[in-house]
């Protein structure tokens, strides 16, 4: 099975509807919004730093980092979402590259090394083989650079009916997109469960020293079914929205974030 052309025809598809998705909220962005959430910007400085994207999708992520001081890179499987990319860039105003990569091959297409390697909510799910991504991680740091990823916690998957630990297989499903604009057209997506522990132990096996690993309460976004909305108020007196889930009246764990260092 060629998981890799199956998922870009898929991201190819979907890139066409989020980029005109309330969800993304394109307009938003270019109003001045930023599309990062709480947790990333109060937790990762990229100021004056140069920044690589992992699984950029169409770049709003990445766009976000730049208007918050990053030099920035962005790859991503899908050709159409990097084209999104591209023009996004242009109509912002601001500088950055996209660069069409399967993230095993990323190494080979940057030839060069960052301050930051980033990843971000629903990525690692489409990788097979985490101690490759780890070592891609490495080999694209700078001596001293720090990895940093905030992701879905792996625990949700059970409450859907998938398993929490790795497996040989992949797991194959015909789905519809997440945005609200879904046309109801499905597409087949190949996807791979990995436990924290995995994630981690493949991290430290290349070498990379784990700083800092965190868990949420809540997920930024209303991506998984039985959430609840709450609405808190930042540090700047703007409300937020958060969204959790409850078993047995408590709290469940929706993200969790990882920050990593190359050691010089």
């Amino acid at each position: 099975m060629d998981y890799l052309a199956i998922n870009k025809s898929a991201w190819d598809k979907r890139t066409q509807v989020h980029v005109g998705s309330k969800f993304y909220d394109v307009d938003g962005f270019l109003a001045g919004n930023s599309a990062l959430m709480e947790i990333e910007l109060d937790e990762l400085d990229v100021k004056g730093k140069s920044l690589l994207h992992l699984q950029c999708h169409f770049g709003l992520d990445t766009l976000s980092w730049a208007r918050e001081g990053a030099q920035v890179t962005g790859i991503d499987l899908s050709s159409v979402a990097i084209e999104q990319a591209q023009e996004l860039a242009q109509r912002s105003q601001l500088e950055a590259e996209f660069i069409c990569s399967d993230v095993y091959a990323a190494p080979e297409k940057l030839n060069r090394q960052f301050d930051i390697v980033f990843t971000s909510y629903g990525a690692i799910c489409w990788l097979p083989d985490l101690t490759l991504w780890a070592q891609v991680i490495k080999d694209c740091l700078k001596p001293g650079g720090e990895f940093y990823m905030v992701e879905f916690h792996p625990l949700e998957a059970l409450f859907d009916g998938y398993s929490y630990f790795s497996q040989a297989e992949p797991d194959v499903d015909e789905e519809g997109t997440y945005t609200e604009n879904c046309t109801g057209e499905k597409d087949t997506l190949v996807t791979w469960p990995h436990p924290i522990s995995e994630v981690l132990n493949a991290l430290m096996g290349v070498g990379l020293e784990i700083k800092m690993y965190n868990e949420f309460d809540f997920s930024p976004y209303d991506a998984f079914a039985n959430l609840e909305k709450e609405v808190v108020t930042d540090p700047q007196d703007k409300p937020r929205s958060r969204y959790v889930l409850k078993h047995n009246e408590q709290r469940v764990p929706l993200v969790y974030s990882i920050s990593a260092i190359k050691k010089p």
